[in-house]
């Protein structure tokens, strides 16, 4: 085992740490689905300008996960959050002072960037840092963390906003940031560069195409990586499945149950809050059940399989039936959907620990992708439905058949590529 396991007090402090950052970072991904009203009728926002302005988070994010990957293996995880954790700062603060659409934008690519490594850093982490059946119960109570932070985003900040506005939120979390940055430079070990061995027990991550993937130099490591069959097999799903499912539950399930369900936004926010509360005890139960999940011969990639296609059903109650649909069908979804994420936190202790930065980051990468694409996307695709004399629930059913088509289609990729490479994988999930 590696000789900078930490000890099980400081396992729990350090993991506060990283969590506390991370519950701020999903606070701050969510928020706008919150405040799309105030902020579509300050600015006068389009569905497609809204969905932009969501999805530039997710954008700013994406540009740093490649590099960010070789800095956490180089650098580790102290040193490269604290440096992006300043620019977050500062892109809250120029959110809460803007006053066009496109200084708006700006700032939202600014507070992505800087807030890029809030998981990736302490997955990272936790691979050197923890005994291996502790690694996937604690990456998956961080994802439980961020859920907390995106609950954080619905009522709570319904609440606020008619008492003090909606700039000094972000005023708030910048000085929130602030003390985090404190905690992380105090609290979290140093890393010691190329001091890491894999343990006995993953031994066999070393066959032939990891070994290429360790040779690689520079970028040609990544592309060994995206080219790995078990990286193949789920990248489709990761980007449609969990990438289009945060799309829909930080963004667009808000608008859905306003314009089709009319809900008034306090009823609006308050079904926000329950999908979030169903995300936080999904992600709490996969991190306590997951371990025994796997000694019993129910691995993630099984999970997946089996749960996955539930949501493809409530997607179908959406296109033909939304009338029915409300923050009930909203929580069904997202908690189906909850178990691609098995997929993210079980990536960290599926590689060596020398890559494992650029492993989880080049996952992340195509989750976050995904994200922007359907944030973005579903906006645009209801103004042409709506450009094509479609009426509003409509242009929304029409949308949702689109997303729920390539819901489908990755799904059936993930599945055909599963049982092809059943025996070749070993990578991402293990089989």
């Amino acid at each position: 085992m590696s000789t900078e396991h930490l000890s099980i007090q400081k396992a729990r402090l350090v993991f506060l740490t990283f969590a506390s950052c991370y519950f701020l970072s999903t606070l701050l991904r969510a928020i706008t689905a919150t405040l799309s009203p105030t902020l579509t009728s300050e600015f006068q926002l389009s569905a497609s300008d809204l969905g932009s302005l969501a999805g530039s988070y997710f954008l700013g994010f994406s540009f740093t996960q490649l590099p960010m990957g070789f800095w956490l293996d180089k650098y580790g995880p102290k040193k490269v959050e604290l440096g992006f954790l300043g620019l977050s700062v500062l892109g809250c603060f120029a959110f809460a002072s803007a006053h066009t659409f496109g200084q708006l934008w700006a700032a939202r690519i600014l507070t992505g960037i800087g807030l890029s490594a809030c998981l990736m850093a302490p997955l990272t982490g936790y691979r050197r840092w923890l005994d291996v059946a502790v690694q996937v119960r604690a990456n998956s109570w961080m994802l439980m963390t961020g859920s907390l932070g995106m609950l954080s985003s619905t009522l709570p900040v319904e609440w606020v906003i008619p008492r003090f506005g909606w700039r000094p939120i972000f005023v708030v979390l910048a000085l929130f940031l602030v003390f985090a940055m404190i905690a992380i430079a105090i609290v979290v070990p140093s890393w010691k560069s190329g001091n890491s061995k894999a343990s006995h027990a993953h031994d066999k991550q070393y066959t032939k195409d990891i070994e290429e993937i360790l040779k690689a130099k520079g970028w040609r490591s990544y592309q060994a990586l995206f080219l790995h069959p078990s990286f193949l097999s789920i990248a489709p799903l990761g980007f449609i499945g969990y990438g289009g499912m945060l799309a829909m539950q930080t963004l667009w399930a808000g608008p859905w149950m306003r314009k089709i369900n009319l809900y008034t936004p306090e009823e609006a926010a308050q079904g926000l809050f329950a999908i979030n509360l169903g995300m936080l005890i999904a992600f709490w139960a996969w991190g306590y059940f997951n371990p025994k999940l796997n000694q019993l011969g129910w691995p993630p990639r099984r999970i997946m399989k089996m749960v996955y296609p539930t949501s493809l059903l409530v997607q179908l109650i959406f296109v033909f039936l939304p009338e029915i649909t409300g923050a009930w069908t909203w929580v069904v979804f997202t908690l189906c959907c909850s178990c691609v994420a098995l997929s993210q936190a079980a990536v960290g202790v599926s590689y060596p620990s020398q890559i494992a930065g650029r492993a989880l980051s080049a996952f992340n990468l195509v989750i976050f992708s995904g994200v922007f694409v359907f944030q973005w996307g579903f906006g645009a695709s209801i103004d042409f439905w709506s450009q094509k004399g479609l009426d509003i629930t409509q242009s929304y059913q029409a949308s949702m058949a689109v997303f729920c088509c390539c819901c489908m289609t990755a799904y059936a990729f993930f599945v055909q590529r599963s049982g092809h490479n059943k025996q070749q994988i070993q990578g991402l999930v293990h089989e």
